[in-house]
């Protein structure tokens, strides 16, 4: 068992968090991760306010543990599915792109907050806005990064910043935990690696698209969702890197998300105009991008469709083969992690 900021800051047993996945991060798997010690993270922005309500009920008859919910505070329902959250005083509350107007509220009732960032000077904000924590995300991961790679944030960051930093992208196994504990993080989190597991619903065709694939295997565009991210190579997302604006297929799925979020008309259309007027928002091509990316996505995690589906991915798929339950991950990380630093200190000639 490690003992670090993030451990003592959260409540948990273990420095391990799942990192919050649209249409993956199911109230099933986040239980699991907190009964096996780690935080879990329930991903709301696919949700309407009464989704998300539903599924925190949920995850609290499958667990007793601190969990967490995870929103990108420039997408639809942002600020009712964050007022969800606090009213039912979820311990965590986790954003992505914006603002937090919340963080008050959440510390009124004990809660933490945790800002998720890929810029350093983006981590350091986090921290003077009052953030108890921060995950800096590097290039190796899925879906959205930004230039630099983890081994170089982790150290700039943690130079920085004196909230915990909770490490992400490329980190699948102990020797990677032990690395970002070296490098100044206080543990890391997980998305492609916890997507591997039993527990995970992502559909058996693209669990064994990722067992096949090697490091190499993944491709990274702003073509998935308007905003520079990395998918695993299939059929789709080569397809999708090729093509020009999606107008017909945007369209189309726009209303998919319209159905699924539960607006009326005149809602849909606000919500296009606050997104764009957002202090980082979104102009009306990259919405109609995120909105293929959802169906897309959909396609591929529900359904399994390696034809027009796409799977957002990080390079650690390649160092990823085998589908264990989400316990033995985290039992076999924390117990590499300790003979990988036990190994380190004996290769140091004194």
């Amino acid at each position: 068992m490690f003992k670090t900021k993030m451990t003592e800051l959260f409540g948990i047993n273990h420095p391990i968090m799942l990192a919050g996945m649209n249409w993956i991060t199911t109230p099933e798997l986040v239980a699991h991760v907190c009964n096996a010690g780690g935080l879990g993270m329930l991903a709301v922005a696919q949700f309407s306010p009464d989704d998300t309500l539903k599924a925190i009920k949920e995850i609290r008859k499958l667990t007793d543990k601190p969990f967490g919910v995870n929103q990108i505070l420039i997408g639809p329902g942002a600020r009712e599915n964050i007022q969800t959250a606090i009213d039912e005083k979820v311990p965590v509350i986790n954003y992505a792109l914006g603002k937090p107007w919340f963080i008050d509220q959440v510390h009124a009732y004990g809660g933490k907050v945790i800002g998720t960032t890929a810029i350093a000077r983006h981590a350091v904000r986090a921290e003077q806005l009052g953030c108890d924590a921060v995950v800096i995300t590097g290039r190796e991961a899925a879906a959205h990064g930004a230039e630099a790679t983890s081994l170089v944030l982790i150290t700039i960051v943690s130079s920085h910043v004196k909230i915990p930093v909770i490490a992400a992208g490329g980190f699948h196994d102990g020797r990677g935990l032990a690395a970002a504990l070296a490098l100044g993080a206080s543990g890391i989190s997980m998305g492609t690696r916890f997507m591997m597991t039993k527990e995970c619903h992502l559909h058996d065709n693209f669990k064994q698209l990722c067992l096949q694939a090697t490091e190499q295997d993944t491709v990274y565009s702003n073509r998935f969702d308007g905003m520079d991210g990395r998918a695993l190579k299939s059929k789709a997302s080569l397809e999708l890197m090729k093509k020009g604006f999606p107008m017909a297929e945007a369209t189309s799925a726009a209303m998919e998300i319209k159905r699924l979020l539960k607006l009326s008309w005149w809602q849909f259309i606000g919500l296009s105009f606050k997104m764009m007027s957002a202090d980082e928002g979104s102009p009306l091509w990259v919405q109609a991008r995120q909105a293929v990316a959802a169906k897309r996505s959909l396609l591929a995690i529900e359904k399994g469709d390696t034809d027009k589906g796409f799977l957002f991915a990080g390079q650690d798929c390649g160092a990823i083969d085998d589908i264990p339950s989400v316990k033995e991950v985290i039992d076999r990380i924390i117990a590499q992690a300790e003979q990988t630093l036990e190994a380190t200190r004996q290769k140091i000639v004194k």
